[in-house]
């Protein structure tokens, strides 16, 4: 069957993006969501480069079933080697090497000759070939690369045994005809181009990574790399909702879509924002907030008659309730319970519980409770664990225009409650200082990010925090009608994690 393969790079290019490091466990929540939205290919990490990546890697080729667990090496045997290992026990693996191949990456990054990157290249993929039958093979900065090299690298890849060919525009340099182009003359006149799969991995520096990818798909690529949200590197990679979704609404254009689960979008874009602390602007194509929202008079009236008018895709058809459902206060645990269900998540009988405990308290504070308000509150219900170290029992800020702002806080930590007081510039540093002195961490914050769930003076806040000690790195989530409170609940979810 012809279809676009969707090669899924969240967890390794995705992951390289500053700030959006995850913990194996959190590489592993997203692996299996990914394997539900039923992905081609998930590039599980770069396994080389850290025991921590290797051990993420492992667990993941051995606990997700479906898709392909594909590793990435360099041009190098210690690389390969790594990877095969790594992904060993997946039943369905693959290794993705790669070397430079343009003149400016071969001459200062590798001070390689271009004879010396075909052989290097040719190496690898017979290493790979030793280990596993599926090997895909990337050109990096293929789109800075001279055509008839680029030419004379594939051909001999292919010849060595490699399965798919990835042409990756790395620094976002290219253009739709041009990248179109390239796929075109490589079909063209490689020998053997009819015995491999072509693929697009572009990168969103000028913001053409979606369309040079479709570019490339209407010029016989049938794999292409992206990332949930289009995270990555720099301006990011390939926003794996907007190609796939392209596809399925304008398949009448390309003849031709992806075997994604699109149902599952919204939760997979929801997850990988609460686990990196990358959050989704709200103009963002498919899972902006606004993307299904409309405000114009015109356009509601339009919407009102046939949705068609104004919506060129269902939001069902992505994971959303086009009707949000309000609950409130004296909304009972079924309604509750079956709202979570209906969102995706599938609760145990003591987080429901403790949900919808945590539910009737915001419910109080807030008149009407959304899915978005819902969303966030089940999901930072099932990220808290019976070991962790600090949970927040109480707070108190004094803060005013001519006032220090003074912050004090109660942390149970064990079986004991520790009490401490500490000022500020602002309340958000005098409870942040108060829980250092509490817990007797001193942790550099490297980022802090507060935006709202939902609108309203009465919304949810969720706040993300980067904490940095003794060489790691972690990212805290809390929430709370109170900004403060989802400050203090982020920075302890993140000294747990530390």
């Amino acid at each position: 069957m012809d279809f676009v393969r969707i090669f899924d790079t969240t967890l390794r290019d995705g992951e390289q993006c500053p700030g959006a490091a995850m913990s194996e466990d959190e590489k592993l929540e997203i692996a299996h969501h990914l394997a539900k939205m039923r992905v081609d290919v998930i590039e599980a990490g770069f396994p080389v480069s850290s025991p921590v990546q290797f051990q993420a890697v492992q667990r993941i080729a051995k606990e997700v079933e479906g898709p392909i667990i594909a590793g990435l090496a360099r041009a190098m045997k210690v690389d390969i080697e790594s990877a095969g290992k790594a992904i060993q026990p997946a039943k369905r693996k693959r290794i993705h090497t790669f070397i430079a191949s343009s003149p400016i990456h071969m001459k200062h990054k590798l001070g390689k000759s271009p004879s010396e990157v075909l052989a290097m290249a040719r190496e690898a993929v017979k290493i790979s070939r030793d280990l596993v039958e599926d090997v895909e093979f990337s050109a990096e900065d293929g789109t800075r690369s001279e055509w008839e090299f680029l030419r004379e690298l594939t051909e001999a890849v292919i010849e060595m045994g490699a399965t798919t060919i990835n042409i990756p525009d790395t620094v976002g340099y290219t253009t739709p005809e041009e990248y179109g182009k390239l796929f075109a003359f490589l079909r063209d006149n490689v020998k053997g181009a009819e015995k491999v799969i072509f693929s697009a991995h572009c990168h969103n520096d000028l913001g053409l990574a979606v369309a040079n990818s479709l570019a490339a798909v209407m010029n016989g690529a049938r794999q292409v790399e992206c990332t949930v949200n289009g995270i990555g590197e720099r301006a990011g990679n390939t926003a794996m909702e907007e190609i796939a979704m392209a596809l399925k609404t304008r398949k009448d254009f390309f003849g031709i879509e992806t075997n994604l689960e699109t149902t599952h979008i919204a939760r997979a874009s929801y997850l990988v924002k609460t686990i990196t602390g990358m959050v989704v602007q709200p103009n963002k194509a498919i899972v902006g907030a606004n993307a299904f929202a409309h405000e114009s008079g015109i356009h509601q009236d339009g919407v009102l008659k046939n949705r068609e008018t104004y919506e060129i895709m269902k939001p069902e058809t992505i994971g959303l309730k086009s009707n949000k459902m309000v609950l409130g206060r004296h909304s009972g645990r079924a309604g509750f319970k079956e709202r979570i269900i209906k969102l995706g998540f599938d609760p145990k009988p003591d987080e429901i519980d403790s949900a919808y405990q945590r539910f009737l308290e915001i419910a109080d504070r807030k008149k009407e409770i959304f899915d978005e308000d819902l969303v966030t509150l089940f999901s930072e219900e099932v990220r808290k664990s019976e070991s962790d170290n600090y949970q927040l029992e109480y707070f108190h800020i004094n803060t005013g225009s001519k006032t220090l702002p003074t912050a004090t806080i109660r942390i149970r930590i064990g079986d004991k409650v520790h009490e401490e007081t500490a000022t500020g510039d602002g309340p958000v540093d005098g409870i942040f200082k108060a829980i250092d002195k509490t817990t007797g961490k001193v942790p550099l914050l490297s980022r802090l990010v507060i935006s709202p769930v939902t609108e309203g003076t009465d919304a949810m806040a969720e706040a993300s925090v980067t904490l940095e000690l003794a060489g790691k790195r972690v990212v805290g989530k809390g929430s709370s009608t109170d900004i403060i409170e989802a400050c203090g609940k982020a920075y302890i979810d993140a000294l747990n994690r530390l």
